[in-house]
């Protein structure tokens, strides 16, 4: 018998995509109808082989009139179909140990393959890496195509119309992937011609039929405010350094390209060693919208040395201000300074009113954790303060994503304004880490600091409860994503106190 393939012997991309119910109540879930995927040959973008079937749900009733008219598979069409359970096997060894592509899968479908294989009690499907087109092509391709849905990039290349049966959106999901990669190709080799700026932005990236925000994507302005990928795992590149091509780094935005040396632009055999398996969601539980983060401060630098983190007291509000800095490829992102250098804050016994949220996962599966706690009167102070600052340049550039205020005042059942905490991860290899220095500190105030052999929500959340006290030392990183744009607070290094 031959042996379990591994990663390294599966270097296909597979293109897959869900049809499913649309629920009607709440708590009704969704019930998959219908899985389709191809295998990519990741150095040539052809595809090697397909598979589809249809999927009867246990609960045929779920299949509604709404449901019907989304994908237009109907009751009759699934009735005789294979359970999930029954095609289970194929769809796990299509999908574990391969990179995984598809648009709009992190939010939706990556979630949906997990929840069937664990109804019926099997261990689910692993990607070794994880290529969500809708965020991918957002941030480097821009609104030029409108609300980036596949059906309205298909209409703006002139490829067809989306059918949304599996099989049929997955070949439309790569040829569109091709098609902008092309362009960004293009623009590259010829930004004199093809720019229409200094900034990099291309010619074509505003038009009246593109002004209005959409829930599945992020402002047209993408390119002149920053809303790069999450700070997990993404690289500090140097502004406008094109000498790498386009179709590499689209579909490799979360590694590091900065050593690849002339590559064949049309080659993605690199995706197999370059590509990371974190990346961009981050939880939108409460107010708060995903967003797309930068990592502008190096981890190490921002959580060993806390001389550059002011205590609120320190802090002049008239001295707040932002500012757009270069950051890759020609674009910008704002930036929040105090007296001209960056601004990061130092909060001392913090009270946490929410623990440890993971209601939403990034791209490997795993949750994006943050808390929320009290903010007293002078954080909030600050906190508006950059609010309006960055807000200011936000609306000159033109976005017309909803400005989100830092500080939550919203919640009727709480007294106290909050602000959310994020704490960023890092992967290295296969293995996820908390981008964070954590410590505890005792009744006696001995601060020592934790280490964690491994990524453990549960584990983080029994050290974050309610009503405990933290130091925090964090960032401001300004987003614009999904119609929703503001500031989060980044935490480099947090001190638990003890009870």
């Amino acid at each position: 018998m031959d042996p379990t393939p591994t990663s390294d012997d599966r270097p296909e991309i597979c293109f897959f995509d869900l049809e499913t119910t649309v629920p009607q109540r709440r708590g009704q879930g969704y019930a998959i109808l219908e899985f389709g995927a191809i295998l990519v040959c990741p150095r040539r973008l052809v595809e090697l082989d397909s598979y589809s079937s249809l999927v009867r749900p246990h609960d045929l009733s779920s299949v509604s009139p709404a449901s019907v008219r989304c994908n237009g598979i109907t009751r009759n069409d699934v009735a005789s179909a294979p359970s999930f359970s029954e095609i289970a096997g194929k769809v796990h060894d299509l999908l574990h140990g391969r990179v995984w592509a598809g648009h709009n899968i992190v939010r939706f479908d990556c979630v949906r393959i997990r929840e069937a294989f664990e109804k019926i009690g099997r261990p689910a499907p692993e990607p070794k890496g994880i290529i969500d087109s809708l965020v991918l092509l957002t941030q480097r391709f821009g609104r030029r195509a409108g609300n980036m849905k596949m059906a309205t990039l298909a209409n703006y290349f002139g490829i067809g119309v989306q059918a949304h049966r599996s099989l049929d959106d997955v070949r439309m999901n790569l040829e569109v992937v091709k098609y902008c990669a092309t362009v960004l190709f293009l623009e590259s080799s010829l930004p004199d011609i093809l720019m229409a700026n200094g900034t990099g932005s291309p010619i074509s990236t505003r038009s009246s039929s593109n002004i209005n925000s959409s829930p599945e994507q992020p402002s047209p302005n993408m390119n002149n405010f920053s809303s790069s990928l999450t700070p997990e795992n993404v690289p500090n590149p140097s502004p406008g350094n094109s000498e790498h091509s386009p179709i590499i780094s689209l579909l490799t935005a979360n590694a590091d390209v900065s050593n690849l040396v002339q590559p064949d632009p049309f080659n993605m055999g690199v995706l197999r060693n370059e590509m990371k398996t974190e990346a961009l969601q981050s939880d939108v539980t409460m107010e708060e919208k995903p967003q797309l983060e930068s990592q502008e401060i190096d981890i190490a630098e921002g959580s060993s040395s806390c001389a550059e983190f002011l205590e609120p007291n320190e802090v002049s509000l008239s001295s707040i201000s932002a500012s757009l800095i270069p950051y890759y490829h020609g674009t910008r992102r704002i930036r929040l300074l105090h007296k001209n250098f960056a601004l990061q804050l130092f909060c001392r016994c913090l009270r946490v009113r929410f623990g440890v949220g993971g209601k939403f996962l990034d791209q490997a599966g795993r949750p994006r954790l943050n808390f929320v706690v009290d903010a007293s009167p002078s954080l909030c102070e600050i906190l508006d303060a950059c609010d309006n600052a960055a807000k200011t340049i936000f609306e000159d550039c033109g976005s017309s994503s909803e400005w989100k205020p830092i500080v939550g005042r919203n919640y009727q059942y709480i007294n106290n304004p909050t602000v959310r905490l994020n704490i960023p991860t890092v992967v290295n290899g296969n293995i996820a880490q908390y981008a964070v220095e954590i410590h505890q500190k005792d009744s006696s105030s001995t601060v020592q600091k934790l280490v964690f052999s491994k990524f453990d929500a549960a584990e983080l959340g029994n050290l974050f409860r309610a009503g405990i006290f933290v130091d925090a030392f964090f960032s401001l990183d300004t987003y614009d994503y999904q119609g929703t744009a503001g500031i989060r607070l980044v935490a480099k290094k947090l001190v638990i106190h003890s009870d």
